[in-house]
């Protein structure tokens, strides 16, 4: 029989694994990494008229520029076609330690919505087993976030940041809302990893037996 449990604990760690998981889905796509010094839009070669300087964004594998002319103005998209494309091994090395934490943390996202349900697999608790999940894929982004400093020295960056930009140092540039966002999203992992054990003792208490004792299907607590 399935016993459907419900805590304050378990029900917030739950919608905390959705959201890093999100969080950080939406950073790893996003172009406002870096934001690159003030210069004037690229304009077609039949318009000429004078315009502001603009501030260009870059991403791991994206970014967006203003074109004079264009009907949207701002046109974004992928600067690399392909992986080898990406600005520098450092950022290809921090696209693959990102896209596996975000692998982790998508997965447990998905199984947590089943832990109302569900509380073990294979005789392990399953919070404890996404706690795991969660804590590596939590080291896997600090590994990523801890390279892409290294490649601001390439020429792509460069190209943004000016001449002055390399590892560890911006140039021209500022930081973007998604790579606050990544940082954001890495803590609250290591948080939601921890918090994972309270809601295994939330869903196991002597509280929780003595309703499925009772025959209760329907469990919920504060």
């Amino acid at each position: 029989m399935c016993h459907v449990i419900v805590t304050c604990r378990s029900m917030l760690w739950t919608l905390l694994s959705i959201v890093v998981a999100f969080g950080e889905l939406i950073a790893f796509m996003s172009t406002d990494w870096l934001v690159g010094f003030p210069r004037v839009p690229e304009a077609k070669p039949e318009v000429h008229v004078s315009q502001e300087p603009y501030r260009p964004t870059l991403g791991l594998y994206g970014r967006c520029i203003k074109v004079t002319g264009h009907r949207r103005g701002i046109i974004c998209g992928p600067y690399a076609m392909h992986f080898g494309e990406i600005a520098s091994g450092f950022w290809q090395a921090t696209a693959i330690f990102l896209a596996a934490g975000i692998l982790l943390l998508c997965a447990v996202a998905f199984i947590s919505v089943f832990t109302m349900c569900f509380q073990s697999i294979m005789k392990k608790s399953i919070f404890n087993v996404c706690g795991l999940l969660q804590g590596i894929a939590g080291l896997f982004l600090i590994l990523g976030l801890m390279l892409y400093p290294a490649g601001w020295g390439s020429d792509k960056v460069q190209s943004y940041c000016g001449p002055d930009a390399s590892p560890y140092k911006l140039g021209q540039c500022s930081l973007g809302w998604a790579f606050y966002t990544a940082i954001g999203g890495t803590a609250l992992t290591f948080i939601c990893a921890v918090f994972s054990a309270q809601a295994e003792i939330a869903t196991s208490s002597d509280k929780v037996q003595e309703e499925i004792e009772e025959g209760k299907s329907l469990i919920c607590l504060l």
